[in-house]
């Protein structure tokens, strides 16, 4: 799982002296350690893979061996994968020593556009390390600033819910426990009705048709040649269809989504089925 990942980075996986398995990295008196791939650049290691069972555990702790090989060669950037996540490594904090959290991840069942333009960085084509190194600690940050956000969305902390109750309430009035509790709720209420807006937001837009796009008529015309078939599409079909074309709208062009309706038989009844599909790019 891990060749192809390093290959899609445009690496020649059959080449030894651009990537190599089990390089010899031997630290001090410990002699025979190998890093479980190296890629390499002017005969040089600029890129080294830990690989751990697949889909296990990535914990810090088991970066051990990761640790010791970025010490002692080269290389500016580690990888800790269990073959489906991939962690990247390097030394802001202090030089020659690995950080302890990566500065980005990589997870091939679950990404976004922005992860593949920052995975790109590590392309054989476009690999330069102080490109890499000014972005890499903007990404730690930003990524670190995010989980927390994430955490307060739940559980506001009690520094932030001070805050916003210094900030509304009257001059003078004194954050006793009792408006601790009260700001925390408000607080956490407010957390969620923000984000179910944005959602909402986003479901609206995804279902106001625009002028200059093709699909509501497509989508139409479908319905009443299924309907012309003997194919009933119900409400919550369309409703689902919208929803789909919400999700997918980070991904690709809500012009490029459409449905259709589709007839299968199977043993004992005609079943209908909405399919959303993709459409090629032209």
């Amino acid at each position: 799982m891990v060749m192809p990942f390093i290959q899609i980075l445009g690496y020649n996986v059959f080449d030894p002296t651009e990537v190599t398995p089990e390089l010899i990295a031997d630290v001090g008196t410990k002699k025979g350690e190998k890093v479980d791939y190296a890629v390499l650049r002017e005969g040089k290691p600029i890129l080294l893979f830990e690989c751990k069972k697949c889909g296990g555990d990535l914990h810090i702790n088991h970066a051990s061996q990761l640790f010791r090989y970025f010490h002692v060669t080269a290389a500016r950037f580690g990888v800790l994968t269990n073959g489906l996540t991939y962690r990247f490594f390097t030394d802001l904090e202090q030089p020659n020593k690995m950080d302890e959290k990566p500065f980005f991840e990589f997870d091939i069942l679950d990404f976004k556009d922005r992860d593949v333009d920052e995975l790109k960085k590590f392309a054989k084509s476009m690999f330069d390390v102080d490109t890499i190194l000014t972005t890499a600690n903007d990404l730690k940050y930003t990524r670190a600033i995010q989980n927390r956000l994430a955490e307060w969305t739940v559980n506001p902390s009690e520094e932030i819910v001070r805050l916003l109750a210094s900030d509304l309430l009257a001059e003078g009035k004194r954050f006793t426990p009792a408006i601790k509790d009260q700001f925390t709720l408000l607080t956490k209420r407010a957390f969620e009705q923000l984000l179910s807006e944005r959602i909402n937001d986003r479901l609206k837009g995804a279902m106001t048709p625009e002028p200059a796009l093709s699909e509501p008529v497509l989508a139409q015309t479908a319905i009443e040649r299924a309907e012309d078939e003997g194919i009933v599409t119900t409400a919550e079909e369309i409703e689902g269809f919208h929803i789909v074309r919400a999700i997918l709208r980070e991904v690709i062009s809500p012009r490029r989504i459409v449905m259709r309706d589709a007839q299968k038989k199977n043993a004992s009844r005609w079943s209908t089925s909405m399919i959303c599909t993709s459409m090629r790019n032209s």
